[in-house]
């Protein structure tokens, strides 16, 4: 039996439930520090089906995620359902990149430190931004094919893979050579919850910009290399690539390499104007509806 390497790009975002105009920064970049930050939910369904893959086949999960150094939090909670390994790409070069600039990122991270892969899954789109364009464009990047709104793996082989797609009015049955990248819907799955084993081991986990803060508790290690080594050996150090790392071109990441621009963020809120109430009786009923008629509602 074949043994999947796969790798599930996810992504920490504010809760979008939260955004307003003072949660945006004045170059209309999103202040995520103002936000309560989330694993983003349909990175979650791509993880799950990934888990799944190697639960019902074999292989490895491998989560990589590119933000600032809180981004840690949603590794951790990858590692809580069950990956196998977790890396953080963060690197103040990166600030500011668009998708275009992100998916050249994530890209070179694959190529450079996972290099023989089988699967990339991703969730369909991000909610802070929902442009949905950075699976798709990672994929044309790598130079393989895309197998986009992903409901089901139907059939895995070592050579190809066969996917439920979903479709405005209905599904389709697609196949696709491997390797491959999938963009995966909500509909898919139901994400597993922490699994408690994993939570107790990996809840201490940390990445380097964690080190400075977690010595204290370590009195025993006289500085952080000590204290790296102390959780690289018990599987608890999240490994962070910079630009460097993967061998980027920095004039094709961060501000440098996103020719989106954003022009202007502008708060909308929507207010009441007229109000009235018709009585619960035949008659009101007859009013309403003449009223709705008349003014081509209906």
């Amino acid at each position: 039996m074949k043994n999947y390497n796969m790798v599930v790009l996810v992504k920490q975002v504010p809760d979008t439930k939260n955004i307003t105009g003072e949660a945006m920064k004045e170059d209309g970049t999103v202040n995520r520090a103002a936000l309560p930050a989330i694993f983003n939910p349909e990175d979650l369904n791509a993880l799950e089906m990934a888990l799944q893959v190697k639960e019902k086949y074999g292989g490895t999960v491998n989560v990589i995620s590119m933000g600032p150094p809180m981004a840690v939090e949603v590794l951790k909670e990858a590692l809580y359902r069950g990956a196998d390994n977790v890396y953080l790409l963060s690197d103040r070069k990166f600030a500011g990149s668009d998708t275009l600039a992100t998916s050249f990122a994530l890209k070179q991270a694959i190529v450079t430190k996972i290099a023989d892969f089988d699967i990339v899954f991703c969730g369909r789109q991000a909610i802070d931004g929902d442009t949905a364009q950075v699976g798709p464009q990672t994929a044309e990047k790598l130079d393989i094919p895309q197998l986009t709104y992903v409901e089901e793996i139907r059939e895995l082989f070592e050579d190809k893979i066969v996917v439920k797609k979903l479709l405005d009015n209905g599904s389709e049955i697609v196949e696709a050579p491997l390797p491959a990248l999938l963009t995966v819907t909500n509909t898919a799955n139901e994400p597993r919850p922490f699994i408690a084993k994993k939570l107790l081991k990996y809840r201490n986990s940390a990445s380097k910009f964690d080190l400075k803060n977690l010595l204290p508790k370590y009195p025993e290690f006289k500085d952080e290399e000590e204290l790296k080594s102390f959780l690289t050996e018990r599987g608890l150090f999240i490994e962070t690539w910079g630009v460097e790392d993967i061998n980027a071109d920095p004039s094709q990441v961060g501000f440098a390499g996103s020719p989106t621009m954003v022009k202007m963020i502008e708060s909308v809120t929507l207010t009441g104007k007229d109000f009235k109430k018709f009585e619960a009786t035949d008659e009101g009923i007859k009013e309403l509806v003449t009223e709705l008629i008349e003014e081509h509602t209906i």
